[in-house]
């Protein structure tokens, strides 16, 4: 192989990653949100998963994107595991339909196909159009550059060493560890499967080699999704570690497959006799459809795998145990008035858990040194009040659904705004860590007289949320005049903490950055004790 053939294998190689880069570019703009929208309503219907990650995978002609976008909705909460690895099992069906349009010979049509596209991309003005002619232009430059590898390669069956070097590829061991490397280096299962594809046609590659570098091309198309996942919290890892356990075991499973019944591969080849770019296209497919089928059955088995490989950390325990009604049941499956008491029980629940937040946000504010691990912990808790709302407002909508009584509806509807309420009171919490963090980054702190002005607040704010769990989990309603009298006191503290910061301030005792943080702790403060009260009087006006 001459300088100039190096060169032009070098470039061919380019030009089919860039075409490859750009067909799935034009795919994924064309078809807009409407992918990640498809993938967000994957559910734990295993099949559907499964189809929805073929579908999304052949519609923008890249499984490192899917996966990619797997790994960003477990990791942001919007997926778990079990649809994840349903989703991740359709792209490695979906990801084979590449090599099946590379079989079709259309070299010869791919100048046509650039200048469309061309003059589509350039001159066209709509956006559709310009995707469109994006993808086309990146189909052409797909098969002018398996053209270029083509032409490249031809010297290399005379070649003495690269003889050699595929004597060594017989070796199935080696021809897998071959296709985990190369796919690994090129970052594209899909390219490297095309590349394998070219050199099969051109004689270079027997078919049985090719069909063992494919097995390890899967494996290596894992290494994307394992750097994207080191940037992930646990779950997004796990889900990272979830594809790269699929194809270990399906490259396990094909290779004994291979082993113990070769013939396996005889009847793949008289599908398309006299065609190895199509064999080795339908062998790929077929191996992936097959290990499928076979695999799904144990799922979760593979996602137990995931988390012992990445095991689950207290927090994250606490994580999943706090996302979950505990006292609510379908309102289909329980008389309304039962009904209504649980969502007590599930308001109160939360009240506790919001209580609880709001005393260790304090914490976090007051507290001198590193708070990074309280920051974390009121963060999460956080996650499950927003979870907890949403939770108990859909039932409480399903219960006004029924028939109901008067005395009953009106408590469905005022406790979807008591779990509101708490919710409320959840944000501003988080809101208290983030003045935290605003005083740490710019290394300021609050004066002495301040933060004794806060705290002083603070305690009576604790002592609003307190009596308001206890007033509406219990029908207090004869603590109705101490929270009336506790929200007075807040407000007039409100007030005198004010004044005392606006003298401060004109006596140049207080930082700016600190004065800002102040003002809006104080104001944050005061809506918990606002929100406190609305919870405190929201089941107390129809009965009274």
């Amino acid at each position: 192989m001459s300088i100039a053939d190096f060169f032009a294998l070098l470039g061919g190689v380019g030009l089919f990653l860039l075409g490859m880069t750009l067909m799935s570019s034009g795919l994924q703009s064309a078809a807009g949100d409407k992918v990640r929208t498809i993938l967000e309503h994957a559910t734990s219907n295993k099949i559907l998963g499964i189809l929805l990650g073929t579908g999304v995978t052949v519609l923008i002609q890249s499984s490192s994107a899917t996966d990619m976008m797997v790994i960003g909705f477990v990791n942001s909460g919007l997926m778990n595991l079990k649809e994840a690895i349903a989703v991740i099992m359709g792209a490695n069906i979906g990801t084979t339909i590449t090599a099946q349009i590379t079989a079709f010979d259309l070299t010869a049509f791919a100048p046509l196909l650039l200048f469309i596209g061309c003059v589509m991309y350039l001159f066209m003005s709509r956006k559709k159009v310009k995707s469109v002619g994006m993808i086309i232009l990146g189909f052409g430059m797909l098969f002018v550059g398996v053209g270029l590898i083509k032409d490249a390669i031809k010297p290399l069956s005379q070649s003495v060493q690269f003889e050699q070097f595929l004597a060594g590829l017989s070796n199935p061991v080696l021809a897998v560890l071959f296709g985990i490397a190369f796919t690994a280096l090129l970052q594209s299962s899909s390219s490297s499967t095309v590349i394998f594809q070219t050199f099969a046609v051109q004689g270079i590659l027997n078919y049985r080699t090719t069909v063992y570098l494919l097995i390890g091309a899967a494996i290596g198309s894992v290494t994307p999704n394992l750097l994207a996942g080191l940037t992930t919290n646990r779950n997004g890892k796990r889900s990272a570690v979830l594809n790269l356990v699929f194809n270990l075991l399906r490259a396990a499973l094909l290779l004994t497959i291979i082993s113990i019944f070769p013939q396996v591969l005889d009847l793949i080849c008289r599908l398309s006799p006299n065609n190895i770019g199509r064999q080795i296209a339908n062998t790929h497919t077929i191996f992936a459809i097959f290990s499928v089928l076979v695999l799904a059955p144990f799922s979760g088995l593979i996602v137990r795998l995931a988390e012992l490989m990445i095991p689950r950390l207290p927090e994250e325990t606490r994580m999943l145990e706090g996302k979950k009604l505990l006292y609510l049941n379908s309102a289909k499956s329980t008389l309304p008035s039962v009904q209504i008491r649980q969502a007590v029980l599930e308001c109160r629940r939360m009240g506790e858990m919001t209580l609880d937040n709001l005393k260790l946000s304090l914490q976090c504010f007051f507290e001198d040194g590193n708070t990074q691990k309280l920051m974390n912990q009121v963060e999460d808790t956080e996650s499950i009040i927003d979870y907890l709302c949403q939770a108990i407002s859909d039932r409480l909508m399903e219960t006004r659904s029924l028939d109901l009584t008067d005395a009953d509806a009106f408590r469905a509807s005022k406790l979807m705004v008591i779990a509101m309420n708490f919710e409320r009171i959840g944000d501003q919490a988080e809101n208290i860590i983030e003045f935290r963090q605003k005083l740490d980054e710019q290394n300021d702190k609050l004066s002495t007289a301040g933060k004794s002005d806060l705290q002083k607040l603070s305690e009576k704010v604790v002592r609003s949320v307190e009596l308001c769990i206890d007033i509406f989990s219990e029908e207090n309603f004869s603590k109705l005049p101490e929270a009336s009298e506790n929200e007075n006191q807040v407000d007039q503290l409100h007030d005198q903490i004010t004044n005392n910061h606006v003298q401060r301030l004109m006596n140049g005792n207080c930082n700016p950055m600190a004065g800002i943080v102040f003002t809006d702790m104080t104001t944050d403060l005061e809506r918990c004790a606002d929100n406190a009260f609305n919870i405190s009087t929201a089941l107390f006006k129809k009965t009274s």
